[in-house]
């Protein structure tokens, strides 16, 4: 292919003999032809300055206001820069965010030698962190959903705020499996099983990048796959700890949405991830980054630093002794750039110099760096946005109601003795109680939106000449110095607070939360229901980085005097409803029998009040499911549903099954399950089958219903999991009706890692399992009638 390349450029350089302008500005040019052209003009610095970012360091070339002032930067930044990070974290407004990422490309284009503009990333989780920004529900919240489509359109609308303000890449999303509750990053991932992560991650990709890349036409960005591998299961649940996973199981689990996302949604570029997998640290890691993600799956995109994830190799993982070697462990491994500083990669020009490292080695990284700002399409046109468009675009009335169809759409109903829906016109007096009720709680990597409504609020909009709404916090779980005895949902969640806060966590004291409890008590005895917010917030769960900023926890019960407050409030008798915000599974186990209703939320973005108050009210009858185990100890960890069959014991005090299931969810209306046929029910290892599904709503409310297919290999010649996910339809339906719902499973659905370590189908009997969660199916028998190699 190199060898074609070349020859089309000569074929350029001929009939462009007698022109000025270079190859790699003409657009009727394929990219790769652009990218050579470009790549021959640069000098080694020019080629290392591509390999390096900003964030720490824009300091160097901004003024006290924070303005892009060239005057100031180092003579070395007329090379260019290959990355900006975070732009919008110096401004409060999406219009001078727009504004500095216009001074500097304009500068850059103008004032250094090969015009070479600059890629700005951002952080967009579940929304674009910065000011004036959309937050949308966390991640596992948006997994709740079931619904790729909905994904889909969420992180299209986030890309169109990104791109608004100049932004051309995105470090999101996290295609993580998650199955360590404990670990505080649980929240950022899809959930516990890699199918519905791939589902997810794909779906995101697909937001971001659109669905035909390259180019990534306006309006979108560059997608980054986060974190590559199993950062998701880390030992003891400690953030960055080692994981110990033999091949297979690496495979087909946590590398699973990556292949997805890479193969089938053609994301354009991955993130290293900080732990160490069997002693190889992922940013050296080789094998897993060039062979195995390039070489097999023929990745050709941008693989980045996590942030300081290659001086790491030195300080956290002890494997290089500077530097420089840091620096070549991580180029061997064909980790592109550096964020979100220039360390480890700022001795590359001398180390080629020197001979330690082929020049050759930076040229491959360059030409991957340079290709993504053609696909993204800097070089043509002018690389500016509309500074007033960036603020119309942000934080729209669209985006706002897509934040509370998506709030609504994650929100899981996990009991209900009949106490929900409320009625409005039989309630006088409600008592709103706890420490997330009148405040809302956005999660890890948060902006900070225009707009947020807290339940309080929401329940006040809800029921305004209805009843009469009251407050009371009932305890504090953590102090900050923001923190008022009033709610000020202003502040969008302690998360925002805390950016201003000590890094150290201080739990709030026992016998300070002593008065708080009695007058929540006391407001609960005079109600007609409490609806009871409680669960953990961002400081309880959160990235852990350092010793003086933790976020990962031994217990996963409610922190605080949490479970105190609910006990003292289910003592007066009133009906209680338990909402749930917060970022991980609590163990609630002794909470669950004794309350009426359980409404789990995770955290559910900007519009948390209105959707909440929705649901509880009746006006929109839940769906989400669980996109994670929710355990009924911590000794049951790691606890995830599809375990193999010789974990099959129970402990000698207590039960090994959960508290809630994967997949669990109720409604308001009652589904049925009235056939679940196979065609064909007999197939070749390579054939496709399709579930067929009719299903019925046989309540009284128009309602969805999540049909997931699993699949059970009942002999097989590497032990298997007891089911594993392979498809899921999220499916509305009026009272009365029916509808035959139809899942298709190819050949993958039945794969597996054979014992050459090779994707292989067995011939054999497996069980097709049907139902609306994972523990209540409906089992079909499927005949494979002969094996199937799919390959590495």
């Amino acid at each position: 292919m190199r060898l074609g390349i070349v020859f089309l450029l000569l074929l350029w350089s001929c009939a462009a003999w007698a022109q000025e302008r270079p190859a790699y500005l003409d657009p009727t040019l394929p990219i790769e032809v652009r990218v050579e052209d470009l790549l021959g003009r640069m000098t080694l610095e020019e080629k290392v300055a591509q390999m390096l970012s900003m964030r720490q360091t824009k300091r160097l070339i901004v003024d006290e206001q924070n303005r892009f002032d060239p005057s100031r930067a180092p003579e070395w930044f007329k090379l260019g820069i290959g990355r900006i990070e975070r732009p919008s974290e110096y401004f409060q407004t999406a219009r001078e965010a727009a504004a500095f990422t216009n001074a500097i490309q304009r500068w850059v284009r103008e004032n250094t030698r090969l015009g070479i503009p600059v890629i700005f990333h951002e952080e967009a989780l579940h929304g674009l962190r910065a000011a004036e920004a959309t937050s949308y529900p966390q991640a596992i919240a948006l997994a709740s959903t079931w619904n790729p489509a909905l994904v889909e359109r969420v992180y299209g609308r986030i890309a169109r705020e990104v791109r608004a303000r100049g932004v051309h890449q995105v470090l999101a999303p996290v295609v993580d499996v998650g199955r360590e509750p404990r670990w505080g990053r649980i929240e950022e991932t899809f959930g516990e099983d890699p199918y519905l992560v791939a589902e997810m991650g794909k779906a995101a990709v697909w937001g971001l990048q659109g669905r035909r890349v390259p180019p990534v036409g306006p309006g979108h960005v560059i997608a980054t796959l986060k974190h590559m591998a199993g950062h998701g299961q880390p030992e003891s649940g400690i953030n960055v700890a080692p994981v110990f996973f033999g091949e297979r199981h690496l495979r087909e689990v946590f590398l699973y949405p990556f292949r997805e996302a890479v193969e089938k949604a053609h994301a354009l570029s991955v993130m290293a991830s900080y732990n160490e997998i069997d002693g190889i640290p992922s940013h050296a890691n080789a094998w897993m980054l060039r062979d195995v993600l390039r070489g097999e799956w023929g990745f050709r995109g941008v693989i980045v630093s996590d942030w300081h994830g290659i001086p790491q190799l030195i300080t956290r993982h002890h494997v290089a002794e500077n530097l420089e070697e840091a620096a070549r462990l991580a180029l061997q491994a064909t980790v592109d750039v550096e964020l979100p500083d220039y360390e480890a990669y700022a001795t590359l020009v001398d180390q080629v110099r020197r001979g330690l490292i082929p020049e050759l080695a930076v040229d491959e990284a360059v030409r991957r760096l340079l290709w993504a700002k053609f696909a993204v399409g800097l070089f043509d046109g002018e690389p500016y946005v509309d500074e007033a468009e960036a603020s119309r675009v942000n934080a729209s009335e669209e985006d706002r109601a897509l934040a509370l169809e998506a709030a609504r759409e994650a929100i899981i109903l996990l009991k209900n003795d009949g106490l929900l829906p409320l009625e409005a016109g039989r309630l006088d007096r409600v008592a709103v109680i706890g420490p997330h009720a009148g405040e809302v709680l956005l999660g890890g990597y948060s902006g900070r939106p225009r707009y947020t409504v807290s339940i309080l609020e929401g329940l006040r909009e809800r029921l305004r000449g209805e009843a009469e709404v009251l407050y009371a916090e009932g305890v504090r779980i953590t102090e900050d110095s923001v923190f008022t005895d009033e709610p000020q949902p202003h502040l969008g969640g302690t998360w925002a607070r805390q950016r201003n806060a000590a890094h150290r966590v201080v739990f709030t004291p026992p016998e300070a939360n002593r008065s708080r409890i009695e007058e929540a008590v006391a407001l609960a005895r005079t109600s007609d229901v409490v609806v009871l917010v409680v669960g953990g917030n961002e400081q309880t769960a959160r990235e852990a980085y350092a010793p003086y900023h933790l976020g990962d926890r031994l217990s996963l019960r409610l922190p605080g005097q949490q479970e105190e407050l609910v006990k003292a409030v289910l003592a007066t008798g009133v009906p209680v409803v338990l909402v749930v915000i917060g970022g991980r599974p609590y163990v609630i186990t002794e909470l669950v029998d004794r309350v009426g209703a359980i409404v789990w939320g995770w955290y559910l973005g900007q519009e948390t009040g209105r959707a909440v108050a929705e649901v509880l009210l009746g006006d929109y009858n839940p769906a989400g499911r669980l996109p994670i185990t929710i355990p009924r100890h911590e000794g049951q960890l790691p606890a995830y549903y599809s375990h193999k069959p010789s974990k099959e014991l129970d402990y000698v005090d207590g039960t090994s099954r959960p508290l809630f299931p994967f997949g669990y969810g109720l409604s308001y209306t009652r589904f049925a399950y009235r056939s679940v046929r196979l065609e064909p029910d007999r197939v070749g290892g390579c054939g496709v089958v399709r579930v067929l599904v009719e299903l019925e709503n046989v309540g009284d409310r128009a309602g969805d219903e999540v049909v997931q297919v699993y699949v059970r290999d009942r002999v097989s010649s590497v032990a298997r999991p007891v089911k594993e996910l392979k498809g899921f339809r999220r499916v509305h339906l009026g009272p009365g009706e029916r509808k035959v719902v139809e899942i298709e499973l190819g050949p993958e659905a039945f794969a597996f890692y054979g014992l050459e370590m090779e994707r292989v189908v067995e011939a054999g009997w497996f069980d097709v399992l049907v139902g609306g969660n994972s523990e209540e199916l409906i089992s079909v028998p499927l005949e494979i009638t002969e094996g199937c190699n799919l390959g590495r």
